[in-house]
């Protein structure tokens, strides 16, 4: 076992050169994937990353905050449409509108999280389940805003007199996830990340303590719906084109399947549930009608083999290599 004898050493993501050399393998073979890769696969992993920026987001709501959220489609959608708006109708700079779409999902999120101080378990899952629906039906019927059933179409990334390629948009993509982790890692390790972290075990406890439960219900959630929307404008801008129906109530259960097939409150857990969950339906689309039923039951699996998840079985084979033979 891996004793940390000083605060720094606990600070320190990466601890062993084993991992270390790991991540730089990780890292160069994402840098050099578009290098000869299909356009099929480009687009696929862009298509990961952006699942995996809201489920991050999601994890740090339900896995450290203890919240439980099923309608994260609504911030997904908000954050989708606002940086569709305001780069389709506005000519704003993608990087700007990204941002933008991150911050009016969290401007909603914070909304969303002021009943969160007076609902708990099932009665703030409907709340959040509420939400979504309402969000989807007011892109549906609000024709001037979103365009309705018809969808809105979105410009093309451009960078100057430079069109962006599916591969200048995987690389837009990954860094944001990359960005993104990198900064719910040093939140959770902050006294921000152990507050939340405190009221998710016991919220009594942790007003106590000095935890002020108004202010971190709120921020989780507004944290939370941020990534969302992050994600959200990631698609958008991936995609080319938004349409209500991108952002129902099995999209909220999708996400939600993500965090917990992946490993509920861990981030590697979360990318990890993005990337299968993602990737799963496309491998067996040829099953066509089978599809649900073969889906079902491979998450079924997964959970009865191991409910810590993905991550989860990850750790414990790791922990028998470092045990091995004794």
């Amino acid at each position: 076992m891996d004793l940390q004898e000083r605060y720094a050493d606990d600070l320190v993501l990466v601890r062993s050169t084993g991992g270390r050399v790991a991540l730089g393998v990780l890292v160069a073979a994402l840098v050099l994937l578009p290098v000869g890769a299909s356009g099929y696969l480009i687009y696929t992993a862009s298509v990961v990353a952006a699942y995996a920026v809201i489920a991050v987001g999601l994890s740090l709501l339900v896995g450290t905050a203890g919240l439980i959220s099923l309608g994260h489609a609504g911030f997904v959608a908000i954050g989708a449409y606002a940086a569709g708006l305001l780069a389709a109708k506005l000519h704003l700079f993608w990087p700007a509108a990204i941002v933008g779409g991150g911050i009016t999902a969290a401007a909603f999120g914070y909304l969303v999280g002021l009943p969160a101080l007076r609902l708990t378990g099932p009665y703030l899952t409907i709340a959040t389940l509420g939400f979504g629906i309402a969000v989807q039906q007011v892109l549906s019927n609000w024709e001037q805003l979103s365009g309705g059933r018809n969808g809105l179409f979105l410009p093309k990334l451009t960078l100057g007199s430079w069109q962006l390629t599916d591969r200048h948009i995987y690389y837009v993509a990954m860094g944001t996830l990359a960005l993104l982790v990198w900064v719910a890692y040093n939140l959770l390790r902050s006294y921000v990340g152990r507050a939340l972290v405190a009221m998710r075990d016991s919220d009594i406890a942790a007003e106590v303590m000095g935890v002020n439960l108004t202010t971190y219900k709120t921020l989780a959630f507004a944290l939370s719906a941020f990534y969302a929307g992050v994600g959200g404008a990631l698609l958008a801008l991936i995609l080319g084109f938004l349409e209500p129906q991108l952002f129902t109530l099995s999209e909220s259960i999708y996400y939600f399947s993500m965090i917990v097939v992946g490993g509920l409150g861990t981030i590697p857990g979360a990318v990890l549930g993005a990337a299968l969950l993602t990737l799963l339906p496309q491998q067996l689309a040829q099953t066509r009608s089978w599809l649900p039923i073969i889906y079902g039951s491979i998450l079924i699996f997964v959970m009865a083999v191991d409910p810590l998840g993905l991550f989860g079985r990850w750790m414990k084979i790791r922990l028998w290599f470092k045990a091995w033979p004794f």
